[in-house]
């Protein structure tokens, strides 16, 4: 949900020939799937290998506050160098890092998952696509811009980041409710991000762009996920 770097001297795709936007349009949702794959194969081999587990013992016997802020730090050098470098391979850099630290968090919770009926990971992840798909229609049919979410986004982001604070340290669950909440904010995140690639982008961004939406889709996923789980 960050706003794009775009240099003074350099346009926003929305105002090139619609040969330039299809072709950086293509570039970012390229990268996109190219992000999932490379998080579903890291976790494939995570899973395979038998990591995993150990993966997961680990993690969840050690305060989550220390994950959450190494993966939180991670994640803004990544989005950081993704939107600011010059230097291509650097941004290249930036999004594999941050698939790879979106694989390394996501263990404990697809680890937990194994433990239900066997296709609640699969179903979550329909889910998950379904909504980013619909979502992502309704901006490239209205066209809207949907940059007005930024600051509410930003606020209903920091409110949840305190109550996961305070759920870990004072031993709570946050249940179901917070869950659909949290599905909620990824939607809305997906629409801010979807209608800032195609309003406000330069057209050599769309590194960084790929990896905004696959922050917002990886949210998505995880709290779709958490609510599938609590079904059970």
């Amino acid at each position: 949900m960050n706003q794009p770097y775009a240099p003074a001297s350099q346009a926003p795709v929305f105002q090139l020939s619609e040969s330039s936007r299809a072709a950086f349009l293509n570039k970012t949702y390229m990268h996109l799937f190219g992000a999932i794959i490379l998080f579903t194969g890291i976790e494939i081999a995570f899973f395979r290998s038998g990591v995993a587990e150990r993966m997961a013992g680990a993690m969840l016997g050690t305060n989550w506050l220390f994950v959450l802020g190494g993966f939180m730090v991670v994640a803004w050098l990544a989005s950081r160098v993704a939107h600011t470098a010059q230097s291509l391979p650097a941004q290249y850099t930036a999004l594999i890092g941050f698939v790879i630290a979106e694989a390394i968090i996501f263990v404990p919770l697809l680890w937990m998952a194994t433990t239900f009926e066997g296709s609640i990971i699969r179903n979550a992840a329909i889910v998950t696509i379904t909504g980013f798909l619909g979502l992502t229609a309704i901006v490239f049919v209205t066209g809207k811009d949907f940059s007005f979410l930024r600051g509410i986004l930003f606020f209903a982001g920091v409110l949840a980041l305190i109550a996961i604070v305070c759920g870990v340290l004072f031993g709570f669950e946050l249940g179901l409710w917070f869950s659909i909440a949290m599905v909620g904010l990824a939607g809305g995140a997906i629409l801010y991000d979807t209608s800032n690639i195609l309003h406000h982008y330069p057209e050599d961004r769309y590194v960084g762009a790929s990896l905004e939406l696959f922050a917002s889709v990886a949210l998505m996923f995880w709290y779709v996920l958490r609510i599938f789980m609590s079904r059970d």
